[in-house]
Formats: C-alpha cells, structure tokens, sequence
C-alpha cells in the first residue's frame, strides 16, 4: 500500500478546511503544517488531534514555554525529529533561549541515563520517594 500523501487546502474536504482554518486563524499562520496535512487523510483524528493540541497546550498552571520544552524532551526521548524541529521553533517562539535548550538537552540525556541505569539495577524505590 502506497503511503498516504499531504492533503493541500484545495483539495482538502469542507470538514478537513474548517480544522485548516481553525488552525491557521488561531496560530495566525499563512498554511498548517506538514503534520496537519498528513492527518488531514483521517478528518477524525486531524479533528480529535487539533482539539486536544488546543486544549493541552494553552496557557493553564504550566506556561505556553514550559509545555513547549516538556514536548521537545519528549520528542528526543521518542526520536521524533519532526516534533522536535516544530517544538523547538514554537518553544524559540515562546522565548526559549540556545542556552535553555543545551540545558533541557542535558538534563533529557541524564534522564535517560539514570532511567535506563535505575530499570537493569531494578532499583527498588525508596520508602521516601512513597
């Protein structure tokens, strides 16, 4: 089976141009991104997906920022370099600095480190930490 291709505004559905315009209204953006276009071959999930993008990453206890940095330590840890690369840029956006991101990179690889050492020592958890 082929693998599905972007689905361009023009040749998008009437329900894939309303989550289109959603997203380039609130982003303030001339186009979505490539990742919208790719969901865009299931109007569901491009719905269900942009709702929960929306509701998730908007300012609430935790800053616009903090979420952005959270979602690129994610992403290394997944090995999502489209998620990382769009993360990074809205996170620079949202006033991430060169030096925030060395930092957040360090402590992502440290995480994973200690993780990974913690799971084959199979470190029991201490009575503290509850």
């Amino acid at each position: 089976m082929p693998r599905p291709g972007p689905i361009e505004y023009k040749d998008a559905s009437p329900e894939v141009r309303r989550v289109y315009d959603d997203i380039k209204t609130s982003r303030n953006v001339p186009d979505v991104n490539n990742f919208w276009k790719y969901l865009a071959n299931d109007p569901k999930t491009l719905a269900r997906t942009w709702e929960s993008i929306k509701e998730i990453m908007a300012e609430g206890a935790l800053p616009p920022l903090v979420k952005e940095l959270i979602y690129i330590a994610v992403s290394a840890t997944n090995g999502c370099e489209y998620c990382i690369a769009s993360h990074s840029a809205a996170a620079a956006k949202a006033g991430m600095t060169p030096e925030m991101f060395a930092e957040l990179v360090a402590v992502v690889g440290m995480a994973n480190e200690t993780n990974r050492l913690v799971a084959a020592y199979r470190v029991p958890v201490d009575p503290q930490f509850g």
